[in-house]
Formats: structure tokens, sequence, C-alpha cells
């Protein structure tokens, strides 16, 4: 696969068949994940790939209340702005994003593969998270579709350490979640704010310099 292609249709899939991920793509994800930077070069991460219905069963219910506490905190003013401006495109378009977010929640236990990213005394994720993305690009490579969240570790990462058998005290602390599947829709160039709009050159505010009012890959590209 062309790389431009998998950076620009790599974007959430939440909905995913049930279909097993063969153990050959999982192999070629982690080993891809693997060769990316990590600073000093410490690898200090570690991937738990988890399949057992056992284990998702117990983790299922978990990561809807943590959905659940997600939309009554952080994204409650979205909410309610949706709700008074329905015909908004901002408000159909986060109305979308929530209700594919929240049919990963519902059908947690269905999902046939989740990859959990630990970072060893790292809160901020910044020493596996190249690592995940890559495993994610890998999967795209693959026709897998991945969707990377942390609403689980924020609101229950004790609980589900102890469910995954993390050990304590040797500073663990859980990055991500990222769910794997072959996706039930489309792959397709998602739709952004262009990069003029959300950049700047040499201090804030100033312009970038250029202007893309299109992508700069398109489908026939490949």
């Amino acid at each position: 696969m062309d790389l431009y292609e998998a950076l620009y249709t790599c974007r959430a899939m939440r909905r995913v068949r049930p279909d097993p991920v063969p153990l050959e793509a999982q192999a070629r994800i982690l080993d891809a994940a693997i060769r990316a930077p990590t600073g000093g070069n410490a690898q200090t991460w570690h991937f738990l790939l988890v399949d057992d219905p056992e284990v998702k069963g117990r983790l299922g219910p978990l990561y809807r209340d943590a959905m659940d506490q997600l939309w009554k905190t952080v994204y409650a003013p979205r909410i309610e702005a949706a709700a008074a401006h329905p015909e908004e495109p901002e408000s159909i378009e986060f109305e979308s994003v929530r209700r594919s977010a929240q049919h990963l929640a519902d059908a947690f236990e269905d999902v046939p593969l989740f990859l959990f990213g630990f970072a060893q005394h790292d809160p901020t994720g910044g020493s596996i998270y190249p690592a995940v993305w890559s495993a994610q690009l890998a999967a795209r490579a693959e026709g897998i579709g991945s969707a990377l969240t942390v609403v689980l570790g924020v609101f229950h990462g004790p609980e589900a350490h102890a469910i995954l058998g993390v050990p304590p005290d040797e500073g663990w602390v859980m990055a991500c979640c990222v769910s794997l599947g072959y996706p039930t829709g489309r792959w397709g160039v998602a739709p952004r704010r262009p990069a003029h709009e959300v950049s700047s050159r040499n201090a804030w505010g100033t312009p970038v310099g250029f202007e893309v009012s299109q992508p700069l890959w398109s489908a026939g590209d490949s």
C-alpha cells in the first residue's frame, strides 16, 4: 500500500465485523509497531492483545460506564449545543461521531481484538504513541480498521489494570485502548479543517505560508 494512501485513509473505524484477526496479521502489526522511535531507545512499553471473550466481558461494562461519564462531563457542553442547534453542520458531524463512539461501547464484547498500550513511568504517552500509530497504519495496510481511545484508563484504570493482570508498583500507565477489526464501512479521506487554518509559522497566529484547500492526496493518486 502507498504510504500516503495509508496516512490519508487511516481514520477511526469503530464499526467492525466479529471476524477474528489472523495471527499473521497481528504479528505484522506489532512488528511494525516496535520499529517506532522511543525516547532514548528505552522501549519502556508493553503491548497487550485481548481477544478472550471472558476478558472482554469483564472490561465491557467498565468501558460503557467510562463512555457514559465522558458524555456527562467532558462532552456535556457539546451535547447540549448539538441538541440546541441540531441543523448546524457541526452538530450533525458531532452527533455522527458520538453515535459511532457509542456503538463501539455498546458492541465492545463483539470487537474481535483490542490492543492495549502501556508505557512505563510516562503518563503523557509520548514514548508509546508513535508505536501505536505505526500499529494502526500497519493495520490499515492489512485492511483492518482501528480506533484509539483512552476513556477506559481515565475513568477505570485501576479496575482495568486488575482485570488485565498489569503488574502493580512498576509504573505502568495505560496509554490507550485500540479496537481492531475488519470494518463494515468504507475507507476514505476524512474531512478535516484545512492545515493552514490550524497551523502557524514562527509565532502563534502568524500565517503558515501556504494554503491547502483540498486534500493533497486522492484515491486516483495511488
